[in-house]
């Protein structure tokens, strides 16, 4: 698969680059936060990175004064595994650079299936966020080399948080797994029987080191 940077116009159609933001600050915060060798750790809502300046930038320019939530996603990764969606946009502000695996909500099925082979890949380089549309299928960043990645994660506010209740109902109701969180896994992906099974094709391994030479 070919390695795009998030300044390619195919960007466009999954989300933007928030240029209007000085995100020097939570950059240099985000390098004091945990990244696991092995694993990736997910943090929705993290106090310390909430009390900088640029929470309120992004709460009332981004956001439109709704209350949201800032995070990190850190680790090491190299696997597809799922996708997810949000019914809101999602801005993630790279510490280090890092790869995505983005494809669009519209090209899921009416049986909840969808084929990896639609996907695309984009190189975020440390330094640069990005606005993903609440229509753009995501899960957890890869690697763009072997120290792993750093990458904030901004939301309205309780998405990813527990459910008040199963949802065992027909059509998208089956993909909600948290609050706000829409879920489609791949059968190879290890995840909780119960999460639903809906990627076709390959379960995409991004393997940064040859990726990078291409780009």
């Amino acid at each position: 698969m070919e390695l795009k940077s998030v300044t390619d116009p195919a960007f466009r159609a999954y989300g933007r680059v928030v240029e209007e933001l000085d995100f020097s600050e939570l950059i240099k915060a985000l390098q004091t936060t945990p990244c696991p060798a092995g694993d990736v750790v997910y943090v929705p809502s993290d106090p310390g990175l909430e009390a900088l300046d640029i929470y309120g930038s992004l709460r009332d320019q981004v956001f439109g004064e709704m209350p949201i939530q800032l995070g990190y996603c850190n680790g090491n990764n190299h696997l597809l595994n799922a996708l997810e969606y949000h019914r809101s946009s999602e801005v993630n502000v790279a510490a280090t650079d890092m790869v995505l695996i983005l494809g669009r909500l519209q090209d899921v099925t009416p049986q909840l299936t969808y084929d990896t082979a639609e996907l695309e890949l984009f190189r975020v380089p440390k330094g640069k966020a990005v606005e993903l549309y609440g229509t753009t299928l995501h899960y957890a960043p890869c690697n763009a080399d072997s120290a792993g990645f750093r990458v904030a994660v901004v939301l309205p506010r309780g998405t990813n948080t527990a459910l008040a209740a199963k949802h065992t109902g027909g059509g998208m109701d089956r993909l909600i797994t948290a609050k706000n969180k829409w879920l489609i896994a791949h059968p190879d992906s290890g995840l909780p029987k119960e999460v639903w099974k809906g990627l076709l094709g390959e379960n995409i391994s991004v393997r940064a080191d040859r990726l990078w030479r291409k780009a």
